[in-house]
């Protein structure tokens, strides 16, 4: 039973992914001949530097936190 479980969802973000990604190749289709100004360039790299640089800090953290011991379960000194 949990094993078609897994097939269900696998189907399911297999279909959202190619349902996102037709729906971008429309997108994308009907820009045809359109342009991008300096600036338009400059906002669209900024936010790239600016999701990568929150994306590789959060992992950062996450790695930090994991090698010094914050995940670990706390344990009640009273047993």
């Amino acid at each position: 039973m949990r094993r078609y479980a897994v097939w269900i969802g696998v189907a399911i973000a297999v279909v959202c992914v190619l349902g996102a990604v037709t729906v971008s190749a429309g997108f994308w289709r009907s820009l045809a001949g359109t342009q991008i100004s300096w600036q338009g360039w400059l906002a669209m790299g900024l936010g790239v530097l600016f999701s990568l640089a929150v994306g590789i800090g959060l992992m950062a953290l996450v790695f930090f936190s994991n090698r010094h011991g914050y995940d670990d379960q706390s344990r009640n000194d009273r047993e």
